[in-house]
């Protein structure tokens, strides 16, 4: 295989997928890493792309004004599953080959979705932030035992949740455009349309990809169906939520807080208002960043782009 520069826009790539990155070294591939810690800009983009071969793509944006400045480009894998930053019809058009690991994250998700869900009710960050500055603020939680968790989509993703939660003497239940009854029986999740999960539950979870038809599917409406007392997660993508929508209905205690790891723009602006709200847990879209995940990922992008290069079909092809 003639020599080939593959740009890793993945973070902590060197610490966390050695072995991806040594078995494309060893079939004779340039690496060139993610130098800032976090997503590339388009400005960023431009300057790395000219020379390259292909891609471990993070949430970087992928189009037609990167593409038209890629012009060795022949595949992108994306390091996990969803490909919303990723022009797929445009990369079919220039020959561009997209890969993805469904399921690759699906266990860190729902273990931080999970995580989430205790940390939000129970206060923990700001309990923490109290003990640390010896203020012994004991301020009083909620408990998580016999509410009611409803699931927006039922992927794999959702039905780890479902399953990490049969242990906390919940009821469960579920919103998807393509159920599957028989996963929902054999987890104990009730099956209802979106409205009703909104309505009946103490904990709503987002687990929808991000496409046309959801976006802002998190919208006042949306809000003003939950009840006062009910908390919000969002591990899946920020454009499912209006910001402005759940700003408000967190600032006016429409809902009773939220705890989101995604957000409309990324990184988070410092001055988003969401940041400044007590009832707001947020993490820096980290669902997915476990040594676990870095690894089984990794190896499963790095293979793809050897198969692309040796004229095999990848596994995970899309488009």
């Amino acid at each position: 295989m003639a020599a080939k520069k593959v740009l890793v826009t993945a973070t902590n790539y060197s610490a966390l997928c050695a072995e991806a990155k040594r078995l494309l070294e060893e079939a004779g591939c340039e690496i060139v890493e993610n130098q800032l810690g976090r997503p590339h800009t388009y400005e960023e983009l431009i300057p790395l792309v000219g020379d390259i071969d292909a891609v471990v793509a993070g949430v970087d944006t992928w189009d037609e004004a990167v593409f038209k400045q890629a012009p060795k480009l022949k595949a992108i894998a994306r390091f996990g599953v969803g490909v919303d930053n990723i022009d797929l019809e445009q990369a079919k058009a220039y020959g561009i080959q997209v890969t993805n690991v469904p399921g690759g994250n699906a266990n860190a998700v729902a273990e931080l979705t999970v995580g989430l869900i205790l940390s939000m009710m129970r206060n923990i960050p700001a309990l923490q932030e109290s003990a640390k500055r010896a203020y012994w603020d004991r301020r009083v939680g909620v408990e998580l035992a016999g509410r009611t968790v409803g699931l927006l989509g039922f992927g794999n993703i959702a039905q780890m949740v479902a399953r990490k939660l049969q242990g906390f003497d919940v009821r469960l239940i579920a919103y998807d455009k393509f159920p599957n009854p028989a996963k929902a029986e054999a987890l104990g999740v009730q099956l209802v349309d979106s409205d009703e999960v909104l309505r009946q539950s103490d904990v709503v979870s987002m687990h929808l990809p991000s496409l046309k038809e959801t976006h802002h599917m998190m919208s006042d409406a949306q809000f003003g169906l939950m009840k006062e007392s009910a908390y919000f997660v969002n591990t899946a993508r920020g454009a499912l939520v209006d910001e402005q929508a759940l700003y408000r209905a967190l600032q006016s205690n429409r809902i009773a807080g939220a705890a989101i790891d995604v957000y409309e723009r990324e990184p988070v602006a410092a001055d988003n208002p969401l940041l400044k709200l007590d009832n707001l847990l947020a993490t820096p879209h980290t669902a997915a960043e476990t040594e676990e995940t870095y690894r089984r990922v990794g190896l499963a992008t790095a293979q793809a782009l050897l198969d692309v290069f040796e004229g095999r079909k990848p596994a995970n092809l899309l488009g």
